[in-house]
């Protein structure tokens, strides 16, 4: 069972790494919890994902008010877990979060050209490509609210 679990004094030195090909694509650990410090005026949540107890991935999300969204800045799977449907997974329970959260409707991401595994993932959530920032591929989803779209969106 997938589960978030917000990065705290017990576990923030856990240690996870992407593939050495994929460092050009996500950031480390330590930029990720700098990043969640830098926007934390923003409602920053840097989190792990475990599958059961055992730590699995990484995340980052915070509130984008300009945008009115929220921003989903970094989410990584550890290399040796990759493969396995956990970033599909979290992601949804990371936008199932944000959906009972409420404060926005819509969710906001980029992700660096090239990284087609993101790609195929973000878009079989919903996500469409909105724009583009040099190399990054900005992509939005809203998210479903009435009874229908939620019965639909949780069996995605």
């Amino acid at each position: 069972m997938i589960r978030l679990i917000d990065v705290n004094p017990e576990n923030w030195r856990l240690r996870l790494n992407v593939a050495k090909a994929q460092e050009k694509y996500v950031a480390d650990k330590t930029v990720i919890m700098a990043r969640a410090y830098a926007y934390r005026s923003r409602r920053s949540r840097a989190f792990f994902i475990y599958d059961e107890e055992i730590p699995i991935g990484m995340g980052l999300y915070y509130d984008c008010p300009e945008r009115v969204s929220y921003d989903i800045s970094q989410i990584f799977i550890d290399e040796r877990y990759q493969g396995r449907g956990y970033g599909k997974a979290a992601m949804q329970l990371l936008l199932d979060e944000m959906k009972l959260d409420g404060k926005y409707k819509k969710v906001m991401l980029c992700y660096i050209a090239g990284n087609d595994i993101a790609q195929n993932m973000y878009k079989q959530l919903g996500f469409v490509e909105i724009g583009r920032d040099e190399d990054e591929i900005i992509m939005e989803m809203t998210l479903p609210d009435d009874k229908f779209e939620s019965n639909l969106w949780s069996v995605l």
